[in-house]
């Protein structure tokens, strides 16, 4: 049973759709379930201005890619970059057991137009790890 939060973003998603000359995007899917979810960013000045996103899959990676984006829009790259599919699920009101994997999608997509970004500015791309090591983030 999905919480009225899911069914909301999936019924209403914010942030969808392509974005024209993103500053960092990322592609992720998982081969499981068929989920395909693309996320585009807008940066500024280290800050994320925009977040927009295009998702093949059910309902809960819709949901989670809509929030996703709600949640690291005025993010710094730091702070967006913390934010775990828990975070998601969380500020889903939770998601079943069986559909936790779109929210792992929905932090893998950050990372990926994170590093993205980085790599189109020529900085060091960010690993997985560096999550909870601030100084290891530049």
């Amino acid at each position: 049973m999905y919480s009225k939060k899911v069914m909301d973003h999936f019924m209403n998603p914010r942030n969808v759709g392509e974005m024209e000359k993103p500053d960092g995007e990322g592609e992720v899917g998982n081969p499981k379930c068929g989920d395909i979810m693309r996320m585009y960013l807008k940066i500024e000045d280290n800050v994320i201005q925009d977040a927009k996103f295009m998702t093949f899959g059910c309902g809960a990676a819709i949901a989670s890619s809509s929030m996703a984006t709600e949640l690291i829009k005025g993010k710094t790259l730091e702070e967006a970059w913390k934010i775990s599919n828990k975070a998601v699920a969380d500020a889903l009101e939770g998601l079943p057991p069986v559909k936790m994997h779109c929210s792992v999608l929905a932090e893998e997509a950050i990372h990926k137009a994170i590093n993205d970004y980085r790599q189109k500015h020529d900085l060091p791309l960010w690993g997985e790890n560096e999550k909870n090591k601030e100084d290891n983030i530049e």
